[in-house]
């Protein structure tokens, strides 16, 4: 084990992909000379050149149609938006033709295409930059979805979404690129739509995804201090969600807390909470709650993100709530 960024981790498995694979690559605004705006493909373009690195125009729906096209003809793209945002300019290709071919062609054809793109907000960049638009495409038949939280999943999960024959839209949360953790040194593999307990407990059940992972834990061992144990666990595949492990930590513990980066609207959150209630309404001992972001664009201001945005101490008075019931 050694210890490497998010971004890093990112980079690294995108060149041991492009190393393994010819026929992967990869394409969007400023991956090449730039090395992406968070610099996950820096230094990629020395190595393999600009037929496998290519810079785009300013154009989304051009991109995710020129990813769709690829991955029909057999080759392995990985698009990089440098907003998930802007992937709503790129609706329909993905929405409408990366979803659906698979299906509308009895199997004939497959799309093995990946969409990276950051979310959420946290570095001022404003309410245009700054969304969470997870549950979008959760909703959408034919996705996969994924959001890791450490370094070490992030390189796993993304060189098993790039060996995937399904579209796979890739969620990184900007807050994280800088954050360090341990990443094996041989070859790392994470499979999709498999979960991870990254704290055990007995008293709550704790579901956070992305960035909310870390916040987790870190509430998770201030209320350990209380005598309160909370298992934290990490879906990191948003879709298909593995429902087995979150049925089987909330019938041990009787109660749960989910946290995400989302808006709790129609969000990720609220498809977590219907589906243990739906699966596990008799296994509960207090009603399932939820810590999202306030229901208002995303500011500027530092003061004011940091009012909108989960904290720490929301997820510790929600488990307290929770845990009062």
């Amino acid at each position: 084990m050694r210890q490497t960024s998010y971004a890093e981790a990112l980079n690294e498995a995108l060149r041991e992909e492009m190393r393994r694979d010819p026929l992967v690559f990869v394409l969007g605004e400023d991956v090449g000379r730039m090395g992406g705006l968070f610099k996950v493909t820096q230094a990629l373009l020395e190595e393999f050149g600009p037929e496998r690195v290519i810079d785009t125009p300013i154009s989304e729906a051009a991109i995710a149609g020129a990813g769709v096209g690829s991955a029909l003809v057999g080759t392995r793209p990985v698009i990089e938006f440098q907003f998930n945002d802007f992937m709503t300019i790129a609706m329909d290709q993905i929405v409408n033709h990366a979803a659906k071919l698979r299906y509308m062609t009895n199997g004939m054809v497959s799309v093995p295409l990946v969409i990276r793109a950051p979310v959420c907000g946290g570095i001022s960049l404003g309410a245009q930059h700054s969304q969470s638009l997870e549950s979008w495409f959760v909703h959408t038949p034919g996705l996969k979805v994924v959001m890791p939280s450490t370094p070490a999943d992030a390189k796993g999960l993304l060189k098993s979404a790039i060996r995937d024959d399904n579209p796979v839209l890739f969620f990184e949360h900007r807050l994280l690129y800088a954050q360090t953790g341990e990443v094996p040194d041989e070859e790392h593999l994470v499979a999709l739509g498999v979960a991870d307990v990254k704290r055990t407990g007995t008293d709550l059940t704790l579901v956070a995804t992305g960035r909310t992972v870390s916040l987790a834990l870190r509430a998770a061992e201030k209320l350990s201090e209380e005598g309160i144990e909370v298992e934290v666990i990490d879906p990191r595949t948003l879709k298909p969600l593995d429902t087995h492990l979150i049925f089987q930590s909330v019938r041990k513990t009787n109660r749960l807390l989910v946290a995400s980066d989302g808006w709790s609207a129609c969000g990720y959150a609220s498809e977590v909470m219907a589906t243990v209630m739906e699966h596990c309404f008799f296994d509960l001992d207090a009603p399932i709650q939820r810590v999202c972001p306030k229901d208002v664009p995303m500011p500027v201001a530092g003061p004011l993100q940091k009012a909108v945005m989960v904290s720490e101490e929301d997820i510790v008075s929600n488990c307290r709530r929770v845990l009062a019931t």
